[in-house]
């Protein structure tokens, strides 16, 4: 059972590139994702009833946080079609918090089109699902460029140099949230050793 808590804070990506915040006002519960009922939201940025938002919903339920498409109008959100596109960051998966430099390469999403920018930092807390990255792209900037896409990173961990390819979740200021979209068979196995403290 999906259950979705009334204070949850969520996020509506629209296509423009505009991010609207919202706060579930009421519990939802369903089988799957996208069973959910339509929802009451609070937003700050409402355009009134007749007009409809549409985007990729950052949903955050017992299960974990998931991307699905939605469509905000007159005060309710609403997960639309059959496939959400799943749970990208599960709350239950093994984690361990620590301090591991990292260089890396972001693909970076400027609207017209798209670059890549060097980044250099270090992993603060991860899990067999994902990391949270504080980095810089140098240039004087003490922050990262906004829009990252996916980022490749490489690592250093107690056994070695992990390589993987991290899609963004969540970035502000310096840190960035991601999820593992790829990431070397040999340093998958010996991450969950890690963080289930057998390595």
């Amino acid at each position: 059972m999906i259950t979705v808590s009334a204070g949850s804070t969520l996020t509506l990506r629209c296509p423009d590139m505009e991010t609207i915040p919202l706060i579930c006002l009421a519990e939802a519960k369903a089988p799957f994702i996208a069973d959910l009922p339509p929802m009451p939201v609070l937003t700050f940025d409402d355009p009134g009833p007749g007009v409809r938002r549409y985007g990729i919903l950052e949903l955050t339920s017992n299960a974990g946080v998931a991307w699905v498409e939605a469509e905000l109008r007159g005060g309710l959100i609403t997960v639309l079609g059959d496939s959400p596109t799943g749970v990208v960051q599960r709350r239950d998966s093994p984690r361990r918090p620590g301090s591991y430099p990292a260089t890396g390469t972001a693909q970076v999403d400027t609207g017209a089109d798209q670059r890549l920018v060097a980044l250099a930092g270090e992993v603060q807390d991860i899990s067999t699902s994902g990391l949270l990255l504080r980095a810089t792209a140098g240039e004087d900037s003490p922050h990262l460029p906004s829009a990252i896409l996916r980022t490749l990173l490489h690592v250093t961990m107690p056994w070695g140099e992990m390589t993987a390819a991290v899609s963004t979740v969540d970035q502000r200021s310096d840190q960035l949230r991601g999820t593992f979209e790829w990431i070397d068979p040999g340093d998958a196995k010996a991450l969950a050793a890690f963080v289930l403290g057998r390595a």
